[in-house]
């Protein structure tokens, strides 16, 4: 089954490609087709209204099944007028590259001494077509809570700029040193897997 994921980063195209292949899904993402991207008014007031709106939008325009996914990051203990729910990039109306990301949440993270403790709620909605619509912000999807600190490591990946702040509270060090550096993902890895197989053979009857 080919399935459009509507998204334009690339890291994040190859990190779902590994999860659902074995599912038999073919993913391919909105730079495959020759045709001007949509704009995609992330509008809503969580994870899971904006992937409704993506989805919906991507579906419209290049008539194939389609999901979209959105996160939002939240600090427990800090006021809602700081937290970055959705609006992860967007700093005071500017999008922040990767490396202004690192320097802006590095500088958050000194304020709040490097405990600053931080979850992702991640959403996800697939339109196979107008009858057969899925829709989930279930608490499978979300990360296990991790902290954020001040001091970057020297790795990058591009796309999740965070990572390189992200330390597991359990062993108190970075995801990058652990030994399974994606074993702090295991968890999305399942509850993506497990949408799916709840999706397609509902498709599939």
């Amino acid at each position: 089954m080919k399935i459009l994921y509507g998204t334009t980063n690339q890291a994040k195209l190859n990190f779902m490609n590994r999860i659902v292949k074995p599912l038999g899904i073919e993913l391919v993402g909105l730079y495959d087709f020759d045709q001007p991207i949509p704009k995609a008014d992330e509008t809503g007031s969580n994870p899971l209204e904006n992937a409704i709106i993506k989805a919906r939008i991507y579906y419209e325009a290049y008539k194939m099944p389609v999901f979209s996914c959105d996160s939002g990051l939240y600090f427990d203990g800090v006021e809602d007028a700081l937290q970055p729910g959705t609006h992860i990039r967007r700093v005071n109306g500017k999008e922040l590259s990767d490396e202004e990301m690192i320097v802006y949440y590095s500088n958050f993270a000194k304020q709040f001494n490097n405990q600053l403790l931080a979850r992702y709620k991640n959403a996800i909605s697939f339109i196979y077509d107008d009858q057969a619509i899925f829709n989930s912000m279930d608490a499978s999807l979300m990360t296990e809570p991790f902290l954020i600190i001040d001091k970057p490591h020297s790795k990058r990946v591009k796309g999740f700029p965070l990572d390189a702040l992200s330390v597991d509270c359990s062993t108190n060090r970075y995801y990058y040193d652990l030994e399974n550096e994606a074993v702090y993902k295991s968890e999305i890895d399942q509850g993506l897997i497990d949408f799916f197989k709840t999706a397609i053979p509902t498709i599939e009857r």
